[in-house]
């Protein structure tokens, strides 16, 4: 990590809130404004913190319609290379939103994202299962999504479906 004294702490305090003020967040770090500012520029010129973001939840915004999908890749490693030359490959397309080199009994773990179930299965049969080095996919579409990024999803929705008993 940076030689930025308690960059830990620091890059803390922002992944858990990064709507803070400059102020709050020197208050918390016990430093001045100017330093807390640039322990974060530094931080971003170091690659540490790569973005800002929100979590949010995409089922309550209106009219956006997405579908996510776990897809598991076996491949087959390049020579020289390993695993980074078709992981380049795999994320540089926009409906990639994660992709993870995994331990057990696949290689690749990506998350896509796309308007339908059509359109994220056109996406992995024509781009990621036809892409050379790719031996097979297993593709796990989300129905629900119960936490994300620390935060919890549910709760405060009622369960709408009819009720059947036998």
């Amino acid at each position: 990590m940076s030689k930025i004294k308690n960059a830990k702490k620091l890059v803390d305090i922002l992944h858990n809130n990064c709507r803070l003020s400059l102020e709050q967040i020197a208050t918390m770090m016990d430093m001045t404004v100017k330093e807390a500012g640039a322990a974060i520029d530094q931080l971003e010129k170091d690659g540490v913190i790569l973005g800002y973001g929100a979590i949010v939840n995409w089922n309550k915004v209106p009219e956006r319609n997405v579908v996510s999908a776990y897809i598991e890749l076996k491949v087959t490693p390049q020579r020289h290379n390993g695993f980074n030359r078709l992981a380049e490959r795999i994320y540089q397309y926009p409906q990639v939103k994660c992709l993870n080199l995994m331990s057990g009994s696949y290689d690749f773990g990506v998350t896509v994202e796309g308007e339908s179930i059509s359109d994220i299965s056109l996406f992995v049969t024509e781009q990621l299962a036809s892409m050379e080095g790719v031996l097979s996919t297993a593709t796990h579409f989300v129905l629900k999504i119960y936490k994300e990024g620390g935060s919890v999803f549910v709760g405060d929705d009622e369960d709408t479906r009819e009720v059947i008993s036998i």
